[in-house]
Parts: C-alpha cells; sequence; structure tokens
C-alpha cells in the first residue's frame, strides 16, 4: 500500500493525472466528468487550527448513494446510554479472549460491544468492542455518523477500503476511521478478532507533550494515510449507516468508492505501535499512566479526556528503590483495558492476549498479590520488559456492561480473588519495612 506521512496535516493526491483542481476547491466543470464534493469533519467555523475537511472529486456526488432507508438490527453492537438496570457495572471485571462462533460473521456483523459510556445522541461518551470477523464484506459498505472508530487486530489482518484509500492493518498497529467516512473491511488473514474504541466525542488527537517537550510519545511523521484509489463498477451494493445508536440500511447499483482524487485533513490513518516512544522514570518513583498517552479525545473539561488511549509496550524499568508495577489507586478515569500480546506486569497471571479487563470508576484496582511480592522483594536492577503490549481505554465516564458482557462473553468470576492472598504486613514498630 501507498501511504502519505502526518497527523492531522493536509495533503493531496490523486488517481488519475490532473484530476486534482488547481487554485480551486469547486470548478465550474472537473476533469474527467468528476463532481466535486466536500466531507466536513468540524462545523465549518470551526478555529482555523482545528478545522477538519476533505475536498472529494468523485465520480458519483454521494448523494447518488443513498436511496430510501430501512431500519436493521445489530442485535450485539451497543450505544450509550445501555443502561440495564438488572446488571451490575460496579466492580471489578475481567474477561477471557471472546472466542470465534461457527457463524460467520464479517467485520461490522460481528462487532460485539463491551461496554458503553456517555450518550450517542449528545456526541459525548465512548462505547467499547470487541470485532470478531470470518469473511470479508463483499459489495458491502458501511459509515459510522455518530464516531470515529480506532480499531486494533490483536489476531488477523484488515484491509479497509475507504473513500479516500485503501488501509491494510496487523496486530500491533490500529487504524482510525472517521466519522461519515465509507469504507468496506476486507480479511486478509482470519479470522480476525480485535478491540474497537467508538469514540462519539470530539476526534483523537496527539496529546500535549508539555515539559516532555518536541520529541518521544507518538510522532505525527508514523502516522501514515492513504493515497487515492477508486472502485468504478456498476454492481448491486448494501451500505449500511450508524445513526443516533441505530442502524439502516440501503441498496445501490454501483461501488461508493468513487473518490478519483482528494485534499483535505480528514482522513483516515494508521499507525505501527512499534514506533510509539515511551518516556519514564530514570531515577526514582512512579510517573503516572499518563505519561503512556498515544491520542486522546478532549472532553470540555481541559486536562480530562472524553477519551485517552493509552499503551504499555515493551520499555526499561530503572527507577531505584521504587516500586515499579502500577500502585494500587482508584480515581475519576474508568479504565478498559485490553492484551494485544504477551504478560502485562501488573498480572502476569490470568490476563491474556486478547483478554479485557474494566475497572470502573473510583473503584480500586492494583496488582495481584504474585506481583506486589515480586516488585517489593526482588532486586531492584535495570530490567527491559519484553514480550508485552496491552493499552486502555479511559473515560471521564463510567463504563457500563452490556447485556452480551455481563452475561454471554467469557466472565472470569473469580477475578477478585488475585487480591485474595495480599496479606496484613502491618505490625506497629518504627522502621519496619
Amino acid at each position: 500500500m501507498k501511504y502519505m506521512p502526518g497527523f492531522g496535516n493536509d495533503f493531496e493526491t490523486e488517481a488519475l493525472p490532473n484530476a486534482l483542481p488547481q487554485g480551486m476547491n469547486s470548478p465550474q466543470k472537473c476533469e474527467y466528468g468528476l463532481y466535486a464534493e466536500q466531507l466536513s469533519g468540524t462545523a465549518f467555523t470551526a478555529p482555523r487550527g482545528q478545522n477538519e475537511r476533505t475536498w472529494c472529486y468523485r465520480i458519483r456526488p454521494s448523494v447518488k448513494h443513498t436511496a430510501k432507508f430501512k431500519k436493521v438490527e445489530m442485535a450485539y453492537w451497543k450505544s450509550a446510554p445501555c443502561i440495564d438496570e438488572n446488571i451490575i457495572s460496579l466492580g471489578q471485571y475481567r474477561w477471557d479472549p471472546i472466542p470465534y462462533s461457527e457463524q460467520e460473521t464479517n467485520f461490522i456483523s460481528g462487532m460485539k460491544t463491551i461496554t458503553t459510556a456517555g450518550d450517542v445522541n449528545t456526541q459525548v461518551g465512548m462505547a467499547t468492542h470487541i470485532y470478531i470477523a470470518t469473511k470479508s464484506m463483499e459489495d458491502e459498505y458501511f459509515y459510522s455518523a455518530d464516531s470515529e472508530l480506532l480499531v486494533i487486530p490483536q489476531e488477523g489482518r484488515l484491509r479497509f477500503a475507504t473513500e479516500l484509500g485503501i488501509i491494510d492493518i496487523e496486530p500491533k498497529e490500529f487504524a482510525i476511521l472517521p466519522r461519515g467516512l465509507v469504507y468496506r473491511v476486507d480479511v486478509l488473514d482470519g479470522p480476525a478478532r480485535g478491540f474497537v474504541c467508538e469514540n462519539y466525542g470530539q476526534k483523537f488527537d496527539l496529546p500535549n507533550r508539555g515539559p516532555i517537550g518536541a520529541n518521544c510519545l507518538a510522532n505525527p511523521r508514523d502516522f501514515k494515510t492513504p493515497v487515492a484509489a477508486f472502485e468504478d463498477k456498476e454492481v448491486v451494493s448494501k451500505v449500511t449507516v450508524k445513526w443516533c445508536g441505530q442502524f439502516h440500511e440501503t441498496t445501490i447499483n454501483h461501488s461508493p468508492l468513487d473518490v478519483v482524487a482528494w485534499h483535505g485533513n480528514y482522513a483516515p490513518c494508521k499507525y505501527d505501535l512499534r514506533a510509539f516512544s515511551p518516556v519514564g522514570a530514570i531515577l526514582f518513583d512512579h510517573p503516572d499512566p499518563s505519561i503512556f498517552t498515544v491520542l486522546t479525545a478532549p472532553s470540555g473539561v481541559e486536562g480530562t479526556a472524553n477519551i485517552d488511549f493509552v499503551l504499555f509496550r515493551e520499555r526499561w524499568m530503572v527507577a531505584e528503590n521504587t516500586f515499579r508495577p502500577p500502585w494500587y489507586h482508584k480515581n475519576i478515569m474508568s479504565e478498559l483495558m485490553g492484551n494485544i500480546y504477551g504478560i502485562y506486569d501488573a498480572k502476569p497471571d490470568g490476563f491474556v492476549p486478547g483478554g479485557i479487563s474494566l475497572h470502573n470508576m473510583m473503584l480500586p484496582h492494583g496488582p495481584d498479590a504474585p506481583a506486589f511480592e515480586s516488585a517489593s522483594n526482588d532486586k531492584l536492577t535495570a530490567e527491559k520488559l519484553d514480550n508485552t503490549m496491552s493499552f486502555m481505554f479511559e473515560t471521564r465516564f463510567p463504563q457500563h456492561l452490556t447485556p452480551f458482557s455481563a452475561l454471554e462473553a467469557p466472565l472470569q468470576d473469580n477475578y477478585q480473588s488475585c487480591w485474595d492472598a495480599i496479606e496484613k504486613k502491618f505490625d506497629g514498630t518504627p522502621g519496619t519495612k
């Protein structure tokens, strides 16, 4: 695949020579008989540095991509608010990997919601999902009017054939699919399973680095945006739209991926998580996990995110006289974690690749008993954590379990027992550690 580097930059790309107008966005007539159309990701009057839009030059205007809609059901894809009074979301929860089923599913029909937070109708909050894809979408297309999707493969490779080009992703990478963008998902290596964060609120952006300065964490140049590619197919196609938590379907007689050229700053992208450069303590003490933020979706409260996407990957641990794993804590953020591969240092047992855990707002959590004993008593030398890549979606909103995650998914009923072996060590003698 061909890509252009950069995150939030202005791009221009064309699949046919001279398809892009020069000096104007909407000429009286476009080359090749194309139609000019703008896709806006923000309000027209958003501040200049935040204004996002892309001009598309396409074979048909996208109004030709929709006919009368009919409502369809997606049994396992839920949107906030999704609150069942019979389900208790207050607790520490952990799940084994969602198993593959015998029934074939594609990326959309195989979406299973784990938690929801906020309200899709007021465009705040998020939802977390697991996708199970065993087949490609054939002449089927999708877009979400509700949200952008952050997709993290855990097994199998996917191809996103979008209006603005093609993105291939594999485990250790992720893709961002903007709100309103039409795409088809092909399974390149299957079966495929992964994690999805559905963001209802402000778009994901790179976090401010503050005292860290200009370098480390995720760099804009490592985000890759596709070059223009188009389909000119006269074939009956199905388009499914997610709107206000409901799903609607229409049929058209051609492929909607017919953008021949485009320019702008509202586009899908991919990122290789191996390019993330973590920073940390190099003498003593333990920084907050926010130091590992890859992307953040801001809320209306400065410094308190609608969503933070945080990555715990291979890294050196060198702090002296310090408890190195995450400490015991509770806070205002609700934390959903996923294991992409390897062993997570705070939970060496039970949190397996493909697994998920949830620690909701103001509920205490932290290392299990073996991790605590090891971190408290081992001789501290410079140590590299290898074979590890886990992430966290955290949000300022409480995350509510869905009927699927509470009743059907492989919930570990004994998860809380991982803290049972923690002993009382207090004896009241001064100087005792």
